[in-house]
Parts: C-alpha cells; sequence; structure tokens
C-alpha cells in the first residue's frame, strides 16, 4: 500500500508500485486539471490538504477496498500545489488477480477520496478564483 501527499505525480513510479507477478489486472485513474469549471474558463488551480488527516483518511479508505477486495497492490497519491491544465493532480491504482475486483477497488477508493479526505482546491478563472469544498 502506498499513500502520498505530493507536490507532483509521478505516473510511472505509480504503476510500478503496483506490479506483482500474480496481478492480472492493473488500474490507473489518473484526475487532471481540466480547463474548465462551473462555466467558465478555468486557468489554473490550487491545491491545499491538512496532511496529517488527509493520510490518516486515506489510510482508511485503502484498509477498506483491502478488506473489501482481495488487492495485489494500491496507490494513492493527491497533489498540493499550484497546477496548471492537463497537469495529473491525483492517482488512484490497484492491482489484483483478476479484473473486476481492481476495477471496482479503484472506483471506491477515488470516490471516497473525494467524499472524505481533507483536500481544498482553489479554482483560479480570467476574471476571479474561487475555494471549492473538499467535501461536495
Amino acid at each position: 500500500m502506498h499513500i502520498s501527499i505530493v507536490d507532483q505525480i509521478d505516473l510511472n513510479e505509480a504503476y510500478q508500485q503496483l506490479q506483482s507477478d500474480s496481478a492480472g489486472g492493473v488500474n490507473l485513474f489518473v484526475g487532471t486539471v481540466r480547463d474548465h469549471a462551473q462555466g467558465k474558463q478555468v486557468t489554473k488551480l490550487v491545491f491545499e490538504a491538512y496532511v496529517p488527516m488527509a493520510l490518516k483518511q486515506m489510510e482508511k479508505i485503502a484498509l477498506q477496498a483491502q478488506q473489501q477486495w482481495p488487492l495485489e497492490g494500491l496507490v494513492m497519491q493527491h497533489a498540493v500545489g499550484e497546477k496548471q491544465i492537463g497537469e495529473p493532480v491525483v492517482v488512484i491504482g490497484t492491482s489484483s488477480a483478476h479484473r473486476d475486483a481492481s476495477f471496482a477497488a479503484c472506483r471506491f477508493l477515488i470516490d471516497e477520496l473525494k467524499k472524505t479526505v481533507p483536500i481544498w482546491k482553489k479554482e483560479y478563472y480570467q476574471d476571479n478564483s474561487v475555494w471549492v469544498n473538499a467535501h461536495p
């Protein structure tokens, strides 16, 4: 299990952490900065986290996934700081013997992260900016 809050997402590293000779299914979800939100043009995002609480909550979610599905590997990384359009900000990865468990666990992890982990983003538009709640 590899859980971290990072300045930069390394997709190759995340994939390598999921490698296992007994894993036939590997899923890697990558969330990136898009160029629009709320009907406005986005210029960049800034992420902040209460790191000790975020890591604790991410571990809790990861343990729930490991109890529910037979996973070989699990990666959860979220970036903090200023991020530009197209830049990865979150990566969730799972590996398992079969694809069904890997797909289901990956979906569960990203959904629960978005619901419960104290990470906030500030969306910058051409004319203003706004903080977005950690839990919509």
